[in-house]
C-alpha cells in the first residue's frame, strides 16, 4: 500500500523557528558539536541566527510538512580567486527531524539549494559530511554529489 506525503515547504528560517531547529540539533547525537535545549544556551543560537540573517551571503532555510518544521539547512556563497574568480554555494548543516527520515525531505532541501545556486548561475555546490556518516554519504552520492577532497578542522581554544 503506497502513502502519499504531503510536500514540503522550504523557506527562508524565522527567529521563531529557533527552538525547532535547537531541537533538531540537539537530538544529533553523531555530530558532537554540543547543541543543546539548555535555555541558558538559546541567547548563542540567537546570537548565531542574527549573525546568518546579516550576512548577504548566507541563508538559513527550514523544511515545513504540515506545519512543522521538519529539516533544515543553510547556504553560503563564497567566491574565490581560483576558477576564475568562481563562486560556489556550500550546504551546511543539513539536518532532517529523525521522525521524518526517509520520507524525502532531505533530498527536496539539496535540490532546493541546487536550483537556488543554478539560478544565481553558481557552477558548484559543496558540501561537507561528518566522516562516520555512511548513511548520509550514500545518500549524496544518490543526489549526484561525488566525493572529491578530504576535509580538515581545528578546534581553537
Amino acid at each position: 500500500m503506497a502513502v502519499e506525503l504531503p510536500a514540503i515547504r522550504i523557506r527562508q528560517a524565522l527567529r521563531g523557528d529557533l527552538p525547532a531547529l535547537v531541537s533538531i540539533f540537539a537530538a544529533d547525537a553523531v555530530g558532537g558539536h554540543g547543541d543543546t535545549t539548555d535555555p541558558v544556551a538559546f541567547a548563542d543560537y540567537v546570537r548565531a541566527f542574527a549573525a546568518i540573517e546579516a550576512s548577504p551571503d548566507q541563508v538559513l532555510y527550514v523544511a515545513e510538512r504540515g506545519g512543522e518544521v521538519v529539516g533544515t539547512f543553510q547556504t553560503m556563497v563564497t567566491t574565490t580567486l581560483t576558477g576564475r574568480g568562481s563562486s560556489a554555494m556550500i550546504i551546511e548543516a543539513v539536518q532532517t527531524r529523525a521522525d521524518m527520515r526517509g520520507q524525502g525531505i532531505g533530498a527536496g532541501m539539496i535540490e532546493f539549494a541546487i536550483a537556488e545556486a543554478k539560478g544565481r548561475g553558481i557552477k558548484r555546490v559543496a558540501l561537507t559530511s561528518n566522516a562516520i556518516r555512511k548513511d548520509a554519504h550514500r545518500f549524496y552520492e544518490r543526489l549526484g554529489f561525488k566525493p572529491s577532497h578530504l576535509g580538515f578542522k581545528m578546534a581553537l581554544k
